[in-house]
């Protein structure tokens, strides 16, 4: 069985609301009555979270030199939903849970070293499971339709060049897997989003019949804490269509 794993939001966030996205990675707050410039740690499109009056919540830069006095972590969807949209948050959860053994398929897994060169790439996370050289690349997902977590939420030309590279590994005789870590808790089932992105969907199908494990978990998040949910693996469909 596979375990929970929480990181505490350090330091303590602090409530605001969101004005507008002024650029990829800035956006303007407001706090306390006073606007302030915050760092977006996503270059998703996140339009769907991302609206004014929206509330967010913020992790303080204390580092004289940065622009932004903040670091938008954590926002409030429409339906309620608290969601993460720190996209290296995901890589730190599932670095905490490999080495704590909590993911089921990789519990027997040793010397786990991130950020592993292959071939052409960087990918997230290589481990030796009973001898065999694993690989994981780990994707953000923020996206939440009736219930279907989807990624991408915007065409992502390096996501197909990274299931292309974990193909690669299968066929040279490795082990390779795409975890798809949802940073909320209303998604009930996982596919890639054929809709904004159907060569990623197609890479995605291609990797599976290649050999490629594709899971997906998802997250509680609160104002002081995400926890990704290892034990309830989520079901993955390759087709949107199939479960609209």
């Amino acid at each position: 069985m596979g375990k929970k794993v929480t990181i505490e939001f350090r330091p303590k966030l602090v409530e605001a609301s969101f004005v507008e996205r002024l650029n990829r990675f800035a956006a303007l707050v407001n706090v306390n009555g006073k606007e302030a410039l915050a760092h977006v740690p996503s270059s998703g499109r996140l339009k769907e979270l991302l609206l004014p009056g929206a509330a967010v919540w913020l992790r303080p830069a204390y580092a004289p030199s940065r622009k932004t006095a903040f670091t938008l972590e954590v926002v409030r969807a429409q339906n309620g939903t608290m969601v993460s949209i720190d996209t290296g948050m995901t890589n730190r959860l599932v670095e905490l849970a490999l080495r704590e053994k909590a993911i089921p398929p990789f519990s027997e897994c040793i010397k786990v070293k991130p950020e592993a060169a292959y071939h052409l790439s960087r990918l997230d996370f290589r481990l030796e499971c009973r001898g065999t050289e694993t690989w994981i690349e780990v994707k953000s997902v923020t996206l939440v339709e009736g219930g279907t977590a989807l990624f991408p939420d915007a065409p992502t030309e390096r996501g197909r060049k990274h299931l292309k590279e974990l193909e690669r590994i299968v066929s040279a005789g490795g082990a390779a897997s795409v975890l798809f870590l949802v940073q909320r808790n209303d998604a009930v089932r996982f596919a890639p989003n054929a809709e904004q992105d159907p060569d990623f969907a197609q890479a995605l199908a291609s990797a599976r019949r290649a050999g490629v494990q594709i899971l997906a978990y998802s997250c509680e998040v609160t104002e002081s804490e995400i926890t990704a949910d290892f034990d309830a693996e989520l079901p993955v469909f390759i087709t949107h269509s199939a479960i609209t």
